[in-house]
């Protein structure tokens, strides 16, 4: 029996245990967003540091950077010359929303027919739980010492755009120094089924202000010579798409990475078709998709725009009224290859042209962030399909994210181009970020297992 096989069953005879460490964590309402009470960032930061020295870490510090909510860095040096691993996860979490239409409250983690549900449970405190009993086990049950040595960086401001995390990267970049990077904040494709997601889409955004009057005026007194800010940005965010919903800015598809042999066999193999695929999206019956192949294909590897939001008044002060001015916040989702600032610059351009009823036209740029591709050949991608295949006892698919992790590609090239792993633990039901979040806690047992094989089959890899 190998030692990671003994630290596996250690877990497993323990994983009680393991999960009300979970559970502590997300009883702590750490909203990283403005306007809440952000005392609980420190609570949740001291109870993450807590949590890490009981399970094993060596040295846990809890590290202030400006203004920024705490980071939480751990280690466990087992060999100085063993790989290092550079372990990702964060302690902030998303609002509640209406707390109302919770069936149970957010903040009271409660178990239900095979899953935790409660805000963090599966967006990304258990993220840090994985890690805490993974390295527990491994350090009571298999052969007392990891095979690698472990650096784990806890980010308290994910959840509202990581804003200071590359100053934290190139404030301690001699203490972050790793062969690889581990991150499980990613999703499976179906419950209790392991994925490995090699792409991440890129993102582009900007808001959009069409202005024509001074302030409002009563449409039966004023409407007609006056032009009308509402109808004049809609005419503008017409302009950016085609009548089958391709986006019509000039070259934007010229720089896409076609998907490769193995990752369109992996594609192939997933279970869900088109009607699974409706049935998890909640799309109303009688509204087509808006793409001809593979759903998944669309969201992974092909580029999207969306309206994120408008404002024009408000449905709660609707009234008679010429409105002075419409805003839109659109979002360009970039994919590998494409340069986000030229997909940036092609968007304002499109906005600011020909401005209708001569409107005043403002538009705003947010931050841009490219895309990231990792090669499924990369022997440390392997040895984390061995992982999963250990934990899950079946072999794991190929899977992009729709979504944007923004400071992946630049951690990676700051390392020196180490490669990312992202393992999964998020399926279609985990509502990440919407109510009754919740975690598979069959999942949360397979993904920690994997990981437990992980530090072996990493050992094994990526030594000299």
């Amino acid at each position: 029996m190998s030692n990671a096989s003994k630290a596996a069953a250690h877990f497993d005879a323990n994983r009680r245990e393991y999960l009300e460490d979970l559970k502590t964590l997300v009883a702590i309402p750490s909203i990283s967003f403005p306007g809440f009470d952000h005392s609980h960032m420190k609570v949740s930061a001291e109870a993450t540091a807590g949590l890490l020295k009981k399970r094993g870490f060596d040295k846990v510090e809890i590290l202030p950077l400006d203004d920024a909510h705490p980071y939480v860095f751990a280690e466990v040096i087992t060999d100085p010359k063993a790989p290092t691993l550079l372990l990702y996860a964060h302690h902030d979490v998303q609002p509640a929303g209406d707390a109302s239409q919770w069936t149970s409250p957010p903040f009271t983690p409660t178990e239900r027919n095979g899953r935790l549900y409660g805000r963090g449970t599966s967006d990304d405190k258990v993220g840090i739980s994985i890690h805490a009993a993974a390295v527990d086990s491994w350090r009571k049950a298999g052969g007392g010492k990891l095979p690698v040595n472990l650096k784990f960086l806890i980010e308290g401001e994910e959840e509202i755009g990581s804003a200071h995390l590359m100053k934290f990267l190139h404030k301690h970049i001699g203490r972050l120094k790793a062969d690889a990077i581990i991150i499980t904040d990613t999703a499976n494709i179906d419950t209790g089924i392991p994925s490995l997601t090699n792409s991440l889409r890129g993102m582009a955004a900007v808001d959009v202000e069409v202005k024509v009057l001074k302030g409002p005026l009563h449409s039966g007194m004023w409407g007609g010579p006056l032009p009308d800010a509402a109808m004049a940005l809609c005419k503008i965010l017409a302009r950016l798409t085609k009548d089958d919903g391709s986006i019509d800015l000039p070259g934007f598809y010229e720089k896409v990475m076609p998907m490769n042999a193995t990752e369109r066999a992996s594609l192939e193999t997933l279970p869900i078709d088109k009607a699974g695929f409706r049935k998890m999206s909640g799309i109303i019956d009688g509204v087509p998709l808006t793409t001809e192949g593979s759903p998944y294909e669309a969201i992974w590897r092909k580029p999207t725009i969306a309206i994120n939001a408008m404002q024009a008044s408000s449905r709660a002060d609707a009234r008679n009224i010429l409105v002075e001015s419409a805003w839109a916040r659109v979002g360009i989702r970039l994919v590998p290859d494409q340069d986000p600032k030229a997909a940036q610059d092609a968007l304002v351009k499109k906005l600011e042209e020909n401005p209708p009823f001569g409107a005043k036209v403002t538009v705003t740029r947010h931050q841009a962030s490219p895309a990231w591709h990792c090669s499924t050949e990369h022997p440390a991608f392997k040895a984390a399909a061995r992982s999963l295949q250990a934990g899950f006892g079946r072999e794991p698919t190929i899977l992009g994210a729709g979504g944007s992790i923004p400071f992946v590609g630049p951690f990676c090239e700051a390392l020196g181009g180490v490669p990312a792993i992202m393992l999964g633990i998020e399926d279609p039901y985990s509502y990440i970020h919407g109510i009754d979040e919740s975690q598979d806690i069959g999942d949360w047992e397979r993904v920690t297992k994997s990981t437990i094989h992980l530090y072996e089959e990493l050992a094994a890899t990526l030594s000299p």
